[in-house]
């Protein structure tokens, strides 16, 4: 079925008001990504050939956020009811191909289980996602008849042995685009909402004679919805749980499940290991054998294998080469490029630079526009100085350099093979090759000389 015609509508026209804030609900962040971009990429996954997504509340906002040349958008104005809104998308459907009904909400269903929903439907039947629930309080519930689906309640509707019945209506279906056309036009508001219910085609189907179906999700969290930022929390580490286990299961060790959070795609080789506390947003792969230590961020990076990154070290569209060792309280920020077998030590920070490999930069130094070589040894305090207030400038440190502490490189500037530039220097001028280049003042001592007091108060 997955390279069949399929139309998916995304329903993302609520205004969320429970969330109590500004942005429209759907834009919601879970693992770093808006809730409905999390249902997009669901959809795509089952090879839909048509997306519509229907918009209300902040609809603007909602668009101009996630730009795709393979979203149509529908404008539900005013919101009358799921029914309603699918109503509004029924123009921009495929006629001949099953539709697939989701929530902008409902972040995690898996594209495993729409599958089987959309197996179950076929041509010509109405398939619901189901689920059975201890406290089914707040759902439609499914009415059966010998076993048989003929109607969904809601629960402002329902009598007692209605809310007694323990299945549940997750509100994700499948009907044709045909049948939607014909059901939808007649839909009634008689109900405790006023609202057209789009639970309500069920009673249209049996009595037509079209056959109602139904599949079950794999977990219950599949099917919850985001309403509050109490719910938004729970799911978020639903979802960083099963991130974990899926790392797990690959071979990597994590120090503890419950607290490592990956906002985007992180790749591991095997005997990786995952200390408490790491972030990971964008794509980040990670060398085998490499070690993350406590609460270290990455974003965007690629890290050799057989690294070591101490804690609390800051990774950002940089590159790290195999067995090298970072931190602990190292920034790599972007165009950062670490060849094999680097050292970056404590509060140190590299921007826009090549590191060529052995070298060593260990303590409290920034590296910025620089091409450094193999071998070179920097000080503590060195700072290239890249920026002249307008304009950023190259510095070049050949192999085989020694560079000593509190040094100052005064860009454009080169440091030649070999050379070695004596502690307190500050270079405006190129450095020869294997020679001692130094510049201090004079040193003296005063004699007689007495430090000030503290004038007394009267």
């Amino acid at each position: 079925m997955k390279n069949s015609p399929l139309n998916v509508v995304v329903l993302a026209a609520g205004a969320g008001k429970r969330m109590r804030s500004d942005l429209p609900k759907v834009l919601h962040p879970l693992a770093g990504k808006a809730l409905l971009a999390h249902v997009l990429d669901t959809a795509r996954g089952l090879g839909a050939k048509k997306i519509c997504v229907v918009i209300g509340h902040g609809g603007d906002s909602v668009r101009a956020a996630l730009p795709a040349a393979d979203i149509q958008w529908a404008v539900q104005e005013p919101q009358l009811g799921t029914g309603h809104a699918l109503l509004q998308a029924l123009p921009l459907l495929d006629q001949n191909a099953p539709t697939l009904v989701l929530y902008g909400d409902v972040p995690l269903t898996q594209a495993a289980t729409l599958q089987r929903l959309i197996d179950a439907a076929g041509q010509d039947h109405l398939a619901l996602l189901t689920a059975h629930v201890s406290d089914s309080h707040g759902y439609g519930r499914i009415v059966r008849v010998d076993g048989k689906v003929t109607r969904i309640v809601e629960e402002k509707d329902a009598d007692d042995a209605e809310r007694a019945i323990s299945e549940i209506n997750t509100g994700i279906l499948v009907a044709s685009a045909a049948a939607l056309s014909r059901w939808l036009p007649t839909l009634g508001n008689q109900n405790a909402q006023g609202e057209y219910y789009l639970t309500d085609i069920v009673a249209l189907a049996v009595a037509e004679g079209t056959k109602v179906v139904t599949a079950h999700p794999a977990a219950l969290w599949e099917t919850e919805g985001v309403n509050n930022k109490s719910q938004l929390a729970r799911l978020e580490r639903v979802h960083q749980r099963n991130v974990a286990e899926a790392l797990m299961e690959a071979g990597v060790m994590l120090a503890d499940p419950a607290r490592i959070d990956v906002r985007g795609e992180l790749v591991c080789g095997s005997d990786v290991f995952i200390d408490i506390g790491c972030v990971f947003e964008g794509k980040v792969s990670v060398g085998a054998g490499s070690t993350l230590s406590a609460n270290c961020f990455l974003k965007n990076c690629s890290i050799g294998p057989g690294v070591r990154i101490q804690p609390f070290c800051h990774i950002e569209d940089a590159e790290v080469g195999a067995n090298s060792v970072v931190g602990p309280y190292a920034r790599l920020r972007p165009g950062t490029v670490l060849a094999n077998d680097v050292h970056v030590g404590n509060f140190c920070e590299i921007k826009n630079s090549t590191v060529a490999s052995h070298s060593k930069i260990n303590h409290l130094s920034y590296i910025g526009d620089t091409t450094m070589g193999s071998r070179v040894n920097i000080g503590a305090g060195t700072i290239t100085c890249n920026y002249d207030g307008a304009n950023k400038f190259r510095t070049v440190i050949e192999d085989d350099v020694f560079i000593g502490s509190d040094t100052q490189l005064i860009a454009p500037v080169t440091v030649s093979q070999g050379a070695t530039l004596g502690a307190g220097t500050t270079l405006t001028r190129d450095a020869p090759a294997n020679q001692l280049t130094v510049s201090r003042a004079k040193q003296i001592s005063i004699a007689g000389w007495k430090r000030p007091q503290k004038t007394k108060k009267t």
